[in-house]
């Protein structure tokens, strides 16, 4: 029989596990010897954070990341396949969501290979949780464009959507280009369009605000530079 391909969430930032992780969580990821990871330095001190008991050079140790090409992925599943159970690991959060494993995951279940989610923190599930906008309708959009006339574009094309279909947008920028991305928000968006931010998330410094934008534009600019953070608008 073949393994079980276990999806571990990992905390958003920070050392500890306290009101992060269940406890049957780190247990299973305490009992497994072989990893599929986004980032082995991470994943390694994520392990030690919780406190498996193995020689952390000793595991097996495989890298998915954004660079990995379709074709290694077969690769990935062979100690499945020969009855090991393995863990999917992202850099943060929930593997699978706005994560590469997702394409892992999808080959598992052609393959036959039990795929089991494992309960832990989304910034994207957070950010939606914590903003006032609609639960019951929303899209994840990824990254915005970075050039400033596609990025204004896009912000405008997400506002329509929002208002015609009444549904959240969820987006996310590399943590240094939050500034500009927030101001583009700020000078693009209709003043009566909900603005979420919600920044390191889960963590003793979470700032998480829901305003309009023309409250947005009254009041000091958050300090987001370097920050993961989650953007939603709602018009």
């Amino acid at each position: 029989m073949s393994g079980t391909l276990y999806l571990i969430p990992t905390p958003l930032g920070g050392d500890t596990l306290s009101d992060i992780l269940p406890a049957d969580v780190i247990a299973i990821a305490q009992e497994l010897t072989h990893f599929i990871v986004e980032a082995p330095k991470t994943a390694r001190a994520h392990l030690k954070l919780f406190g498996t008991p193995h020689e952390l050079r000793s595991l097996w140790m495989q890298e998915l990341n954004e660079h990995s090409k379709d074709s290694e992925l077969a690769n990935l599943l062979e100690p499945l396949l020969a009855g090991h159970d393995v863990g999917l690991m992202s850099e943060a959060g929930c593997p699978g969501v706005a994560d590469p494993g997702a394409n892992l995951v999808r080959l598992a279940h052609r393959q036959g290979i039990r795929v089991q989610p494992l309960v832990g923190p989304s910034s994207i599930l957070l950010a939606l949780m914590g903003s006032g906008a609609n639960g019951q309708k929303f899209r994840f959009n990824g990254y915005l464009p970075t050039s400033d006339t596609e990025r204004i574009a896009a912000i405008r094309a997400l506002e329509t959507s929002s208002h015609k279909e009444k549904q959240a947008e969820l987006f996310i920028e590399t943590p240094y280009r939050n500034k500009a991305l927030f101001e583009a928000l700020l000078a693009t968006a209709r003043p009566g369009t909900l603005l979420t931010v919600a920044c390191n998330l889960s963590l003793p410094d979470q700032y998480l605000q829901s305003h309009r934008i023309s409250d947005w534009q009254r009041q000091p600019a958050p300090d987001l530079h370097k920050k993961p953070t989650v953007f939603v608008l709602f018009a």
